[in-house]
């Protein structure tokens, strides 16, 4: 049966979408929801989107490094208790113009009003559009204009100030009386784009993610975000960002301090481009892992690699690297890069291509025109321990002028290490934040995996120091926006400049 759809129920059908696949697990309690990757197959059948690089192309590699560059520089436990998933459902995705974060539907407020908000691991404020002045209040099919949701604390029932007496208030010095609304502004690394407005505290829809869907809402502190700039008004986190980070202010931090879930959180990756985040997942014991390098200063999700293995050549190579989930691709610099590269290059038999080819990889080769499968050797790193992650699916395959290629998924990068999606491809990666540190685990992003019990206390302080990020940018067509250059940052969260954007900013 064929069915005809406009772009705006199209984009509606999305959020419905985002709403499915609730899954039975247990443990402490949890919730979590499905991830898509904005180009994949799933996410274009649903949005009926033609004009966005065709997976594998040459113009699909170049533009999702392309916003690498630009913006980039930067549990499931014990048996008695429930997981708890987002009252809009545990299914996200990522959207073609908005750029390349994960988004989720979240439910805030009294009454309960949805957010389609940017997952960022790179920063730590959740913020929402709030009584803005300056922000972005639409998104245009072309056709039709889908009005976005802005919060406003007066509309909620349930909403209260953070006052500038409040432990939580950071900029107390530019209060008029302790009995103000607390203020706050977050310049990211992205020139000219920040958030600022006063903290707020409301309720945070969740549902117990089992048969009985008992209602399980969190009062949680966010930025009532009065005025957005920058790359904000182009496309990043138009609807709100949801800070992943290690900071007290961010979301997992908020949870496990309330005694929700435990301090811990899990994102997987398929290689289909669906994957799925649950908070309080601790992972498991026969999990790889590695501890997290926690700096004072802007704490990051930072691991160490001891050892980099390609096909039987063995480096013993120490270095830092930043798992990054809002990277596309691997980004590291020499001697890793160089050592890996010219590793992979003496044991690859087809023929390199030329540097010319336009594609953002070095390490590229042609296959002929009958040939249907190549060898790769196995790439395996060695964390800080001695466990190993191997890498299921470092390999790029596209085409160069009707010629086939292959090419090794990284990029160089000047500044500092970082592992991107595609090194995290086929693995359910697990920020432990009780225990500082990084677990990962083959898994198909679908099957219900159950973690250990492990000991659960509300009242273990969370890391401090937030990690600001930047986190750009689709199009925009507001007036008065300001230009923004973004400069190269590994702490962030990446955004694609869309090339042939679906939905424009209103």
């Amino acid at each position: 049966m064929a069915c005809t759809y406009s772009r705006t129920s199209l984009y509606i059908l999305l959020l419905l979408v985002l709403s499915l696949a609730l899954h039975s697990c247990y443990g402490f309690r949890t919730f979590g929801f499905d991830i898509h990757h904005r180009f994949s197959d799933p996410v274009k059948r649903i949005l009926d989107i033609d004009e966005l690089p065709e997976k594998g192309s040459r113009e699909y590699y170049v533009a999702m490094t392309h916003r690498d560059r630009i913006i980039r520089g930067r549990g499931l436990a014990s048996s008695d208790q429930s997981s708890l998933t987002f009252a809009g459902g545990n299914e996200t995705c990522q959207l073609s113009s908005l750029g390349f974060l994960h988004y989720a539907n979240v439910s805030v407020g009294t009454p309960a009003l949805s957010f389609l908000v940017a997952l960022d691991t790179g920063s730590d404020l959740f913020w929402l559009p709030c009584n803005c002045s300056n922000c972005v209040r639409g998104l245009s099919t072309g056709e039709q204009t889908l009005n976005l949701n802005i919060y406003g604390p007066e509309d909620s029932s349930t909403s209260q100030n953070v006052l500038c007496n409040s432990s939580l208030c950071e900029q107390q010095t530019q209060c008029s009386s302790s009995s103000s609304p607390c203020p706050y502004q977050v310049q990211y690394l992205s020139d000219n784009t920040s958030s600022t407005g006063f903290l707020v505290e409301d309720v945070l829809h969740l549902i117990t993610d089992d048969d009985q869907t008992k209602d399980s809402d969190a009062r949680i502190t966010f930025g009532c975000g009065q005025v957005q700039t920058g790359s904000f008004l182009d496309g990043a986190a138009p609807n709100g960002l949801f800070g992943l980070g290690m900071d007290n202010l961010s979301v997992p931090s908020i949870l496990a301090k309330e005694g929700i879930t435990s301090n811990s959180f899990s994102m997987c990756f398929g290689s289909d481009g669906v994957g799925r985040i649950s908070f309080g997942d601790n992972g498991s014991s026969d999990q790889g892992k590695t501890q997290f390098n926690v700096r004072a200063l802007h704490p990051t999700y930072n691991i160490t690699i001891t050892q980099i293995v390609v096909g039987g050549n063995v480096a013993d190579l120490e270095f830092y690297a930043i798992f990054d989930t809002g990277t596309s691709f691997t980004y590291l610099n020499d001697p890793a890069y160089t050592q890996i590269g010219q590793s992979f290059n003496s044991l690859i038999k087809e023929q390199r291509l030329s540097s010319d080819s336009g594609l953002p990889f070095e390490y590229c080769y042609e296959l002929s025109s009958n040939q249907t499968s190549f060898e790769v050797p196995v790439l395996n790193l060695t964390m800080k321990g001695g466990d190993n992650y191997n890498l299921l699916d470092p390999i790029i395959t596209t085409s160069v002028e009707g010629v086939n290629v292959f090419c090794l998924g990284i990029v160089k990068s000047s500044d500092v290490n970082i592992i991107g999606q595609n090194f995290m491809t086929g693995y359910r990666i697990v920020f432990d934040r009780d225990d500082m540190i990084l677990g990962w685990k083959e898994s198909d992003c679908y099957s219900v995996e159950l973690s250990d019990t492990v000991p659960f206390n509300p009242s273990h302080s969370p890391a401090v120091s937030p990690a600001m990020a930047v986190n750009p940018v689709a199009t925009s067509n507001q007036s008065n926006t300001p230009n923004s250059s973004p400069k190269i940052n590994p702490f962030s969260f990446a955004f694609i400049v869309a090339l042939l954007p679906l939905l424009a900013i209103v």
